[in-house]
Protein backbone atom coordinates (compact mmCIF):
# COMPACT_ATOMS: atom_id res chain seq x y z
CA UNK A 1 0.00 0.00 0.00
CA UNK A 2 1.61 3.08 -1.39
CA UNK A 3 2.08 5.98 1.40
CA UNK A 4 0.77 8.80 -0.36
CA UNK A 5 1.82 12.36 0.14
CA UNK A 6 0.34 15.37 -0.92
CA UNK A 7 2.02 19.33 -2.67
CA UNK A 8 0.66 21.45 -0.25
CA UNK A 9 1.32 24.16 -3.53
CA UNK A 10 -2.35 22.18 -4.42
CA UNK A 11 -3.98 24.26 -1.04
CA UNK A 12 -2.32 27.41 -1.19
CA UNK A 13 -5.42 29.60 -1.79
CA UNK A 14 -7.36 27.37 0.66
CA UNK A 15 -5.95 28.43 4.15
CA UNK A 16 -5.13 28.39 6.98
CA UNK A 17 -1.94 25.60 6.74
CA UNK A 18 -2.83 24.09 9.96
CA UNK A 19 -6.16 22.63 8.81
CA UNK A 20 -5.19 21.43 5.52
CA UNK A 21 -2.96 19.29 7.54
CA UNK A 22 -5.41 18.18 9.46
CA UNK A 23 -7.98 17.40 6.42
CA UNK A 24 -4.97 15.27 4.75
CA UNK A 25 -4.27 13.21 7.62
CA UNK A 26 -8.24 12.29 8.23
CA UNK A 27 -8.47 11.37 4.13
CA UNK A 28 -5.72 9.10 4.77
CA UNK A 29 -2.52 10.92 3.19
CA UNK A 30 0.90 9.93 5.35
CA UNK A 31 3.18 12.67 3.88
CA UNK A 32 3.06 15.89 2.44
CA UNK A 33 5.55 18.02 0.35
CA UNK A 34 6.54 21.58 0.99
CA UNK A 35 7.58 24.73 -1.05
CA UNK A 36 8.61 28.35 -0.90
CA UNK A 37 5.44 29.80 1.31
CA UNK A 38 4.85 27.01 3.91
CA UNK A 39 8.67 27.66 5.06
CA UNK A 40 8.40 31.09 6.45
CA UNK A 41 7.46 30.23 10.23
CA UNK A 42 9.19 27.49 10.83
CA UNK A 43 8.22 26.49 14.52
CA UNK A 44 4.78 26.64 13.57
CA UNK A 45 5.09 24.34 10.45
CA UNK A 46 6.89 21.77 12.77
CA UNK A 47 4.16 22.43 15.22
CA UNK A 48 1.65 21.28 12.84
CA UNK A 49 3.72 18.33 11.41
CA UNK A 50 4.26 17.10 14.96
CA UNK A 51 0.14 17.60 15.71
CA UNK A 52 -0.88 15.78 12.65
CA UNK A 53 1.87 13.00 12.38
CA UNK A 54 2.20 13.80 8.54
CA UNK A 55 5.97 14.08 7.74
CA UNK A 56 7.01 16.44 5.33
CA UNK A 57 9.43 14.42 3.65
CA UNK A 58 10.19 16.33 0.44
CA UNK A 59 10.28 19.71 -0.53
CA UNK A 60 10.73 22.42 -3.44
CA UNK A 61 13.29 24.54 -3.18
CA UNK A 62 14.10 27.71 -5.66
CA UNK A 63 17.72 27.23 -7.30
CA UNK A 64 18.99 30.79 -6.06
CA UNK A 65 17.96 29.49 -2.56
CA UNK A 66 19.70 25.74 -2.85
CA UNK A 67 22.83 27.84 -4.69
CA UNK A 68 23.26 30.47 -2.08
CA UNK A 69 21.79 29.45 0.77
CA UNK A 70 22.58 25.60 0.85
CA UNK A 71 22.68 25.77 4.77
CA UNK A 72 19.24 27.30 4.78
CA UNK A 73 18.30 24.32 3.08
CA UNK A 74 19.78 21.91 4.77
CA UNK A 75 18.20 23.60 8.31
CA UNK A 76 14.64 23.72 6.90
CA UNK A 77 14.64 19.64 5.89
CA UNK A 78 16.23 18.95 8.67
CA UNK A 79 13.86 20.46 10.56
CA UNK A 80 10.75 18.72 9.58
CA UNK A 81 12.80 15.69 8.77
CA UNK A 82 13.08 15.97 4.90
CA UNK A 83 14.74 12.87 2.65
CA UNK A 84 14.72 14.51 -0.86
CA UNK A 85 14.81 18.41 -1.93
CA UNK A 86 13.88 19.02 -5.90
CA UNK A 87 14.45 22.14 -7.84
CA UNK A 88 11.05 23.13 -9.36
CA UNK A 89 10.74 25.72 -12.10
CA UNK A 90 13.43 27.47 -14.42
CA UNK A 91 11.38 30.72 -15.43
CA UNK A 92 10.90 31.54 -19.23
CA UNK A 93 13.66 34.49 -19.23
CA UNK A 94 16.23 32.12 -17.75
CA UNK A 95 15.38 28.91 -20.57
CA UNK A 96 18.41 28.43 -22.56
CA UNK A 97 17.99 28.33 -26.34
CA UNK A 98 19.60 25.55 -27.49
CA UNK A 99 20.68 21.45 -26.04
CA UNK A 100 24.59 23.10 -25.11
CA UNK A 101 22.95 25.45 -22.72
CA UNK A 102 20.15 22.66 -21.64
CA UNK A 103 23.21 20.65 -21.29
CA UNK A 104 25.42 22.97 -18.70
CA UNK A 105 22.01 23.62 -16.81
CA UNK A 106 21.92 19.98 -16.04
CA UNK A 107 25.40 20.10 -15.09
CA UNK A 108 24.92 22.87 -12.66
CA UNK A 109 21.75 21.57 -11.48
CA UNK A 110 23.88 18.42 -10.47
CA UNK A 111 26.63 20.61 -8.86
CA UNK A 112 24.22 22.84 -6.80
CA UNK A 113 22.97 19.43 -4.93
CA UNK A 114 26.05 18.53 -4.17
CA UNK A 115 26.35 20.19 -0.74
CA UNK A 116 22.89 18.69 -0.07
CA UNK A 117 23.50 15.49 -0.84
CA UNK A 118 26.79 16.13 2.11
CA UNK A 119 24.08 16.61 4.41
CA UNK A 120 22.45 13.78 3.97
CA UNK A 121 19.32 14.56 1.19
CA UNK A 122 18.75 13.10 -2.10
CA UNK A 123 18.42 16.20 -4.85
CA UNK A 124 16.89 16.33 -8.00
CA UNK A 125 14.91 18.15 -10.81
CA UNK A 126 11.37 18.35 -11.14
CA UNK A 127 9.60 19.03 -14.44
CA UNK A 128 6.94 21.02 -16.39
CA UNK A 129 5.90 20.69 -19.95
CA UNK A 130 8.85 23.17 -21.76
CA UNK A 131 11.37 20.82 -20.74
CA UNK A 132 9.76 18.41 -23.76
CA UNK A 133 9.35 20.88 -26.42
CA UNK A 134 12.01 19.87 -29.07
CA UNK A 135 14.44 22.98 -29.40
CA UNK A 136 14.85 24.60 -33.45
CA UNK A 137 17.23 21.74 -34.08
CA UNK A 138 14.94 18.59 -32.57
CA UNK A 139 17.00 18.11 -29.64
CA UNK A 140 14.46 17.64 -26.45
CA UNK A 141 15.46 20.06 -23.54
CA UNK A 142 14.95 17.16 -20.78
CA UNK A 143 17.54 14.59 -22.74
CA UNK A 144 20.18 17.60 -22.73
CA UNK A 145 19.27 18.15 -18.70
CA UNK A 146 20.13 14.61 -18.30
CA UNK A 147 23.11 14.71 -20.45
CA UNK A 148 24.71 17.32 -18.32
CA UNK A 149 23.61 15.81 -15.11
CA UNK A 150 24.40 12.42 -15.78
CA UNK A 151 23.83 11.05 -11.93
CA UNK A 152 20.62 13.66 -11.45
CA UNK A 153 17.53 12.13 -10.04
CA UNK A 154 14.15 13.16 -11.00
CA UNK A 155 10.82 14.11 -9.86
CA UNK A 156 8.60 13.19 -12.80
CA UNK A 157 5.53 15.27 -12.95
CA UNK A 158 3.84 12.86 -15.09
CA UNK A 159 0.98 15.12 -16.30
CA UNK A 160 3.41 17.85 -17.19
CA UNK A 161 5.03 15.42 -19.34
CA UNK A 162 1.81 14.75 -21.22
CA UNK A 163 1.36 18.59 -21.97
CA UNK A 164 4.94 19.21 -23.83
CA UNK A 165 4.05 16.18 -25.93
CA UNK A 166 5.85 13.67 -24.20
CA UNK A 167 4.75 9.97 -24.14
CA UNK A 168 5.04 8.96 -19.64
CA UNK A 169 5.78 5.49 -20.53
CA UNK A 170 8.75 5.90 -22.99
CA UNK A 171 10.11 8.49 -20.22
CA UNK A 172 9.62 5.62 -17.68
CA UNK A 173 10.73 3.03 -19.45
CA UNK A 174 13.72 5.31 -20.84
CA UNK A 175 15.09 7.23 -17.49
CA UNK A 176 13.07 5.22 -14.56
CA UNK A 177 16.78 4.45 -12.87
CA UNK A 178 16.26 8.67 -12.30
CA UNK A 179 13.22 8.63 -10.89
CA UNK A 180 12.70 8.99 -7.20
CA UNK A 181 9.56 10.66 -6.87
CA UNK A 182 6.72 11.19 -9.27
CA UNK A 183 3.65 13.67 -9.35
CA UNK A 184 0.28 12.20 -9.32
CA UNK A 185 -1.89 14.19 -11.47
CA UNK A 186 -4.34 14.32 -14.05
CA UNK A 187 -5.56 16.20 -16.89
CA UNK A 188 -9.19 16.97 -17.42
CA UNK A 189 -10.91 15.97 -21.34
CA UNK A 190 -10.62 18.64 -23.69
CA UNK A 191 -13.12 21.91 -22.89
CA UNK A 192 -13.61 20.48 -19.14
CA UNK A 193 -12.79 22.47 -16.05
CA UNK A 194 -11.60 25.19 -17.45
CA UNK A 195 -11.47 27.35 -14.41
CA UNK A 196 -8.93 24.67 -13.28
CA UNK A 197 -6.21 25.17 -15.85
CA UNK A 198 -7.74 21.83 -17.19
CA UNK A 199 -6.71 19.94 -14.35
CA UNK A 200 -8.73 16.85 -12.80
CA UNK A 201 -9.13 15.09 -9.75
CA UNK A 202 -6.77 12.13 -10.39
CA UNK A 203 -8.78 9.45 -11.30
CA UNK A 204 -11.22 11.19 -12.95
CA UNK A 205 -9.06 12.72 -16.05
CA UNK A 206 -7.65 11.23 -19.24
CA UNK A 207 -4.56 9.49 -17.61
CA UNK A 208 -3.73 6.04 -17.65
CA UNK A 209 -3.03 6.10 -14.23
CA UNK A 210 -3.41 2.55 -14.29
CA UNK A 211 -0.62 1.74 -16.90
CA UNK A 212 1.82 3.97 -14.93
CA UNK A 213 1.32 3.10 -11.79
CA UNK A 214 2.03 -0.19 -13.13
CA UNK A 215 5.54 1.19 -14.55
CA UNK A 216 6.47 3.36 -12.13
CA UNK A 217 6.67 0.31 -9.94
CA UNK A 218 8.66 -1.55 -12.23
CA UNK A 219 10.43 0.38 -13.45
CA UNK A 220 11.67 3.30 -11.25
CA UNK A 221 13.10 4.13 -7.65
CA UNK A 222 10.48 5.95 -6.93
CA UNK A 223 9.83 6.21 -2.84
CA UNK A 224 7.22 9.32 -3.11
CA UNK A 225 3.88 9.74 -4.56
CA UNK A 226 3.02 12.95 -4.28
CA UNK A 227 -0.68 14.49 -5.43
CA UNK A 228 -0.91 17.43 -6.88
CA UNK A 229 -3.41 19.91 -8.73
CA UNK A 230 -2.33 23.27 -9.55
CA UNK A 231 -5.40 25.19 -9.54
CA UNK A 232 -8.48 23.28 -7.70
CA UNK A 233 -11.45 25.22 -7.23
CA UNK A 234 -11.95 23.06 -4.03
CA UNK A 235 -8.71 21.04 -2.14
CA UNK A 236 -11.01 18.72 0.03
CA UNK A 237 -12.78 17.41 -3.11
CA UNK A 238 -9.33 17.44 -5.29
CA UNK A 239 -7.52 15.58 -1.87
CA UNK A 240 -10.48 13.38 -0.92
CA UNK A 241 -11.42 12.05 -4.66
CA UNK A 242 -7.64 11.43 -5.46
CA UNK A 243 -6.66 9.13 -2.81
CA UNK A 244 -10.03 7.01 -3.34
CA UNK A 245 -8.69 6.64 -7.02
CA UNK A 246 -5.22 6.23 -6.30
CA UNK A 247 -5.55 3.11 -4.04
CA UNK A 248 -6.92 1.53 -6.86
CA UNK A 249 -3.78 1.67 -8.60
Amino acid sequence: MIDFSYQLYSSREFPPLADTLKLLKSLGYGQVEGYGGVYSDLPALKAALDETGLKMSTGHFGLDMIEGEPEKVLEIANTVGMEAVFCPFLVPDQRPEDAAGYARFGERLQKAGERLKEGGLSFGWHNHDFEFRALPDGSIPQEEIFRGGPDLPWEADIAWIVRGGGDPLEWIEKHGDRIIAIHVKDIAPEGECEDEDGWADVGTGTMDWKAIMDAVRTRTNTRFFVMEHDKPNDHERFARRSIENAKQY
